[in-house]
Parts: structure tokens; C-alpha cells; sequence
């Protein structure tokens, strides 16, 4: 009989590897990999506002990535530091300044490890109608803006002749992303999501003929990961979220091997 919390950690991961599919997909598009990490890397800060403030977790790693997120759009439009610079500058600072603020707190009772790495086997049923709600309200607006999010990615001019604003657009794909984040910083933890949100994507990219094939594919690999990882975890006995990653890493190598032995061929 499946324990009912591992069957918990198993839904919930599934749901997490669902939506972040589509958004991992636009991150690899548009080559927003180290973004996302300096997203990701924001949630400890998060995770000290909602100590300070007792404000409740997912809603202060949610509002804190969003805030780290405009802030950077306006700080890349200055164009006084580059791009790449001030993405590195704000993942490494946000990250350490969590850290910071979280060990000034003395009355703070928090298990680090799992906030860095993840703890998927401590979701519960809030966590379910979190990632539930979540998950469907991030693919309710992904289907509206799903047309616009593409042009605005392929060509930013055409998107304009088209009657579509790009920057709106990227501030509400930010937005997901942030959601998204702020929902699976129990599955993988801060340091990993972007993991769990470009390895599935990247392996499904090599296989796909079209956006849209892409975006399923990754959502195969992805909650293939979690299956493979998950079951690893419970039986070996290690932590779940880098598990995830490495069935993930494990998926993408054997389709970049095939790949190199049909060029061979």
C-alpha cells in the first residue's frame, strides 16, 4: 500500500512539474536561465519577510520575487551595469541577504536545508489546494496571453505591428514565474527550481517540431523526474529535491546520447 505521504509528495510534484513546463519552455526561448535563478534565489528572502512579518510563506516568497523582478527590469533599462553583471549581482546579494536576515532572527525555528534543497515529503493538503489553485490560474493566463508571449519572443517588432506589448506581456510572464516559484519552494527548494523549470524544457526542445509540442514534452520529462526522483528518495533514503534534479539530468542525458548516436548513424 503507497503511503498517503508519499502519494501527497507524488500529486503535489506532478502538479509543480505541469505548469512549470510551459514557463520553463519561454525560459529557455528567450534564454532567461540565470533570471530565473535570481528569482529562485530571492525566495530566502521571502522566506525572512515571512518571519519578520508572520506574513504566510508562499505570499511573502510570492511578493518578494515579484518585487526582485521589477526592480530588475528597471535596473536593466538604465543600462549602467550589464545584463549578465546585474543578474549575478542580485542572485548572489538576495540570496546572502536572506541568509543574513533569517540568522538575526533568534526566535527563528526553520529547517534551512529544506528550504535550500527542498523537503517534498512535507506538503500537506494546504500545499495540494496551493499548487492546485495555482497551477490553474497560471495556465488560465498562459492560454490568454500564450499568442502574445510567442510573438514578443520571436520577434519584438513584429509583435508590436501586431497590436501586442511586449513589456506588458514579460511583466506577467514574470508574474507566473513568480507564482510558480513561490508554489514549489517545498519540492525542490530555492537553489533547484530553476532546475526543475529549464532541464525538462531543454530535453524537450531537441525533440519537438513546435512551441506547443515542446511545452508537452517537457511536461513528460518533468513529471517523469519527479516520479523517478521521488521513488529514489523513499528508497535510498536521500533528499528528494536534488533526486528530482538528477532523474531530470539522468532524462536529458539518455536523449542527448540517442541524439548523438542517430548523427553517428
Amino acid at each position: 500500500m503507497i503511503d498517503p505521504l508519499f502519494l501527497q509528495a507524488i500529486l503535489g510534484g506532478c502538479g509543480i512539474a505541469l505548469v512549470a513546463a510551459p514557463l520553463g519552455s519561454v525560459m529557455v526561448w528567450r534564454r532567461l536561465a540565470y533570471f530565473g535563478d535570481t528569482l529562485s534565489h530571492s525566495a530566502l528572502l521571502g522566506i525572512a519577510l515571512s518571519l519578520v512579518t508572520g506574513l504566510f510563506l508562499t505570499a511573502a516568497v510570492f511578493v518578494t520575487a515579484v518585487v526582485v523582478a521589477l526592480a530588475l527590469n528597471g535596473l536593466r533599462r538604465m543600462e549602467q551595469v550589464s545584463s549578465d553583471a546585474l543578474l549575478g549581482l542580485l542572485s548572489h546579494a538576495s540570496l546572502a541577504i536572506g541568509l543574513v536576515v533569517i540568522a538575526l532572527i533568534p526566535s527563528a525555528r526553520l529547517d534551512l536545508f529544506a528550504f535550500l534543497f527542498g523537503d517534498i515529503l512535507s506538503i500537506d493538503q494546504t500545499d495540494l489546494w496551493i499548487i492546485g489553485i495555482g497551477g490553474v490560474s497560471v495556465f488560465v493566463v498562459l492560454a490568454l496571453i500564450w499568442r502574445a508571449l510567442l510573438l514578443s519572443t520571436l520577434d519584438r517588432s513584429l509583435a508590436e505591428a501586431e497590436g501586442v506589448r511586449p513589456r506588458w506581456v514579460e511583466a506577467v510572464y514574470t508574474v507566473l514565474l513568480a507564482l510558480v516559484i513561490a508554489t514549489a519552494i517545498k519540492l525542490v527548494g530555492a537553489l533547484l527550481i530553476t532546475a526543475l523549470l529549464i532541464i525538462p524544457a531543454v530535453t524537450a526542445r531537441s525533440l519537438a517540431e513546435t512551441p506547443e509540442r515542446m511545452v508537452i514534452l517537457a511536461m513528460v520529462f518533468g513529471v517523469g523526474s519527479v516520479v523517478l526522483g521521488l521513488s529514489a528518495s523513499y528508497v535510498i533514503d536521500v533528499p528528494s529535491g536534488p533526486s528530482i534534479v538528477v532523474a531530470a539530468f539522468l532524462g536529458f542525458s539518455v536523449v542527448f546520447l540517442y541524439q548523438l548516436l542517430l548523427r553517428r548513424d
